[in-house]
């Protein structure tokens, strides 16, 4: 199936299940103006970063297109650094992102701007997703937002997906993409955001790349190179020097009950 068909399986089977689960068009609060134009920005800022994700992985191996992406985090992180203690860790963090995302731009300059505007967007998803988790939106925002989604990709993504549809088995896998790649992590962010600051996130979203390599080596026998693994060690480091800093705010509870309240 092609890259953009791929992606707009994916952001519509999360909505149909987000949708099915939370029936978002029973929240009045998603009507009112700066609630409504909020999830509007969300969903179109959480699906063009899966279009432009998957665009980039079409053309670019695994590993350097989410190395690139992580322009992203690393940017919300570099606006929320504050203190000696979250400057060394970005700068650990910093240094590990350039590490792993070592590429050659003249090789495919497609790619590599596709994964950077995946990352840029990637880096607009937190921010967003940040504000309607504060807000108590919670999987019922997400879930709008993702519906919003579908529509927004839809000219360019959706007649990739309407070309495969006689293949059952790829879109059944587009469709598990969808489950483990949407619905599971974007709910559970939801839950971290009311909880953590946009720059812890975003730092222990650096665990990415290490997780990925492991992937790799265990499923695709991947072997990273020395270079690599002292990339990974960076991250890892600026993970563990990020969660012991003092004086980071955490996201307040909802008014009126716990954090379950707009999750569960």
């Amino acid at each position: 199936m092609p890259a953009e068909g791929v992606a707009w399986v994916r952001v519509v089977t999360g909505a149909v299940v987000l949708c099915a689960w939370r029936r978002p068009w029973r929240d009045a609060r998603l009507l009112r103006g700066g609630t409504a134009a909020l999830v509007v920005a969300f969903g179109v800022a959480l699906a063009a970063m899966n279009l432009t994700f998957y665009l980039a992985l079409s053309r670019l191996p695994l590993g350097t297109a989410v190395a690139i992406e992580f322009i992203g985090p690393v940017l919300v992180a570099a606006v929320a650094a504050r203190g000696p203690r979250n400057l060394a860790a970005l700068a650990l963090a910093v240094g590990g992102v350039a590490i792993l995302s070592r590429v050659s731009l003249p090789g495919n300059p497609a790619g590599v701007g596709f994964a950077v505007a995946a990352g840029l967007l990637w880096a607009g998803y937190i921010v967003l997703a940040h504000r309607c988790a504060r807000r108590g939106l919670g999987t019922t925002g997400l879930a709008a937002a993702m519906a919003v989604g579908v529509v927004a990709i839809a000219p360019w993504a959706a007649p990739a997906a309407v070309e495969s549809a006689g293949h059952g088995a790829a879109l059944a896998l587009a469709a598990a993409v969808g489950v483990l790649s949407s619905v599971l992590p974007y709910a559970l962010d939801q839950v971290l955001l009311r909880r953590l600051s946009r720059g812890v996130y975003a730092v222990l979203l650096s665990l990415l790349p290490a997780t990925a390599t492991l992937m790799g080596l265990l499923l695709l026998g991947q072997v990273p190179r020395p270079v690599e693994l002292v990339g990974i060690a960076l991250v890892v480091a600026a993970v563990a020097l990020r969660r012991h800093a003092d004086g980071e705010p955490s996201a307040p509870a909802p008014p009126g009950g716990p954090l379950t309240r707009s999750a569960a």
